[in-house]
């Protein structure tokens, strides 16, 4: 079979064309939301919202055995999204009263998030290796109902972040300046973490919710190094998610690797590649003349008499005529 035929069959794959169309929606999405996130400086936020929706995943697990609903899972992904935004507001909140530090925050958000998805998964007649879809990400069991629930939430983050992203950049980069401005900034920090919750909701069945928050920081990361202005970031951010989540996804067709492990580790390695490259090219653009047809020097009297090599030495003047 040639290289065109295999594409054509992974193209017509059912499975494969809702894991193409979930792959390109979350590697566009979340790095939108990561690129405020590392403005606000809590880059490591999604991994707290990561742990605490592991607890409503097993919630929605626990309330669809008692309601009996089939398949077992079908409440995991809404049950994530309440715990999740529920779980982002309290940190928001948190760390705006500045009860606590919120480093310390996220850690209570790790250890509980983790200890209440594994207890009530118990509760509700599962295992831990149900949540393990969850935990890892399992793009190649992405159901028709996950797909519409990944291409909502997904509008939703990216209507929002895109048409929002001024505001919420203003924000997020200094809430002094926002709030002096008449910006009201707990109504737009709210949002973001809202955001953030959602994103990670969207991002659990492709890369998991333990390497979710790399698909948010790494791109963003990588374009840092380019990009020379806060919208251009944010594009060149959600390009580059979007570019490691196809090409990992592809790579897992034809090998036996983990999806989610396979992004994640794709966004690393082109983020060192572009760390090595990044100060060769910067040397290459400071040594470049934008304007060859210029001369670079400027005359200034004053200046070019100071610097001159009888400088300090009075000039001879002509002799007055009497």
């Amino acid at each position: 079979m040639s290289a065109w035929d295999q594409v054509l069959t992974l193209l017509g794959s059912p499975l494969m064309q809702r894991a193409l169309i979930a792959a390109v929606l979350v590697g566009a999405a979340a790095p939108v939301v990561g690129t405020f996130l590392v403005q606000r400086r809590m880059a490591l936020m999604g991994d707290g919202i990561g742990h605490v929706a592991l607890t409503g995943v097993a919630l929605g697990w626990l309330v669809g055995s008692w309601a009996a609903v089939s398949p077992a899972d079908a409440l995991a992904v809404p049950g994530a999204v309440v715990a999740a935004v529920v779980g982002s507001v309290v940190i928001e909140l948190v760390r705006e009263r500045g009860r606590t530090s919120g480093d310390l925050a996220l850690a209570i958000m790790f250890y509980g998030g983790i200890a209440g998805g594994v207890l009530l998964i118990k509760v509700a007649g599962g295992t831990n290796a149900n949540l393990m879809s969850y935990l890892f990400g399992s793009i190649s069991t992405v159901s028709t109902g996950d797909l519409w629930w990944t291409v909502a939430l997904a509008v939703l983050v990216l209507g929002v972040g895109v048409g929002l992203r001024w505001t919420l950049f203003a924000v997020s980069h200094d809430e002094e300046f926002a709030r002096a401005s008449g910006l009201p900034v707990r109504l737009v920090s709210m949002l973001v973490a809202t955001l953030a919750a959602l994103t990670v909701t969207i991002a659990m069945r492709v890369v998991g919710l333990l390497l979710v928050s790399a698909l948010m920081i790494v791109p963003v990361a990588v374009a840092q190094l380019y990009a020379r202005s806060f919208g251009r970031t944010m594009a060149v951010a959600s390009g580059i998610g979007v570019a490691v989540s196809v090409v990992g996804l592809v790579v897992t067709y034809w090998n036996d690797v983990p999806p989610g492990a396979t992004i994640v580790v794709l966004a690393i390695v082109l983020y060192a590649l572009s760390a090595l490259l990044h100060p060769v090219l910067a040397r290459r653009r400071t040594a470049h003349d934008p304007h060859p047809d210029m001369s670079d020097d400027v005359l200034v009297p004053a200046v070019d008499a100071a610097c001159a090599p009888d400088a300090g030495h009075e000039a001879p003047t002509a002799p007055r005529r009497p």
